[in-house]
């Protein structure tokens, strides 16, 4: 039988490595998987490279993971954001590694790592610093940069809904990078607010496929404020 709801965060946590390169859902606070890197800092991988859509707020969360010095290199849209203190802080002290990459071209890079896609062009940061080292070309009279697909070795999600067989929905926009991040990685790991019976979901609302799922938690938290 197909079970794929773990029953403790140690369990979820279970085989994160040293080095690991970890995509972490959400944007903003919004649909970020606080209760798993929570856990990730208790099971103690360390030299991480991080995948986000923006460096932390505050000292909770990616913030707390960046402060403890758990991370070697973040790859982000918006490192710098309102109450970035900590990115600003271990950046400034060059503590850590940054590669800034376009939000869309963020997002495509790893929609290409699921779908077996190496890389792809694209005319999004042509002429600008972040093309310094990149493969140039010209493509009916328009210049594009060659940009690599980005897959992770765990991705750190946030559901709304999911089944033990690891089918997911989202709310609002909580969806945002998640359901990208869980076709990209090796070991995607699912926090949710609601697990129900199989076969409860409505198919239509089903984003992720649990195909895609290695690993379930439910986290209840109550009705969370969303735009």
């Amino acid at each position: 039988m197909i079970n794929k709801i773990v029953q403790s965060m140690a369990e979820a946590m279970t085989g994160i490595r040293d080095g690991a390169v970890v995509l972490l859902g959400g944007f903003g606070s919004i649909g970020q998987p606080n209760a798993l890197i929570e856990g990730l800092i208790e099971q103690g991988a360390t030299d991480l490279t991080v995948v986000s859509n923006n460096a932390g707020t505050g000292r909770t969360g990616l913030a707390r993971l960046l402060e403890l010095g758990r991370v070697r290199k973040i790859i982000c849209s918006y490192p710098r954001s309102a109450g970035s203190v900590v990115f600003e802080e271990i950046y400034r002290a060059g503590e850590i590694e940054l590669e800034i990459v376009p939000q869309g071209t963020l997002s495509e890079r790893m929609r290409a790592a699921g779908a077996g896609i190496p890389a792809f062009f694209t005319a999004t940061a042509v002429g600008t610093k972040l093309a310094a080292g990149k493969e140039e070309r010209d493509i009916a009279g328009r210049k594009y940069l060659l940009e690599e697909a980005l897959a992770g070795d765990v991705a750190l999600i946030e559901a709304w809904e999911a089944d033990r067989w690891g089918n997911l929905t989202y709310r609002s926009s909580a969806r945002n990078f998640n359901p990208v991040m869980a076709t990209a990685a090796a070991l995607t790991i699912a926090q949710t607010q609601h697990i129900v019976e199989l076969g409860a979901l409505d198919p239509e609302k089903i984003i992720t496929p649990g195909i895609y799922v290695k690993r379930v938690l439910q986290v209840p938290y109550g009705e969370p404020t969303v735009t």
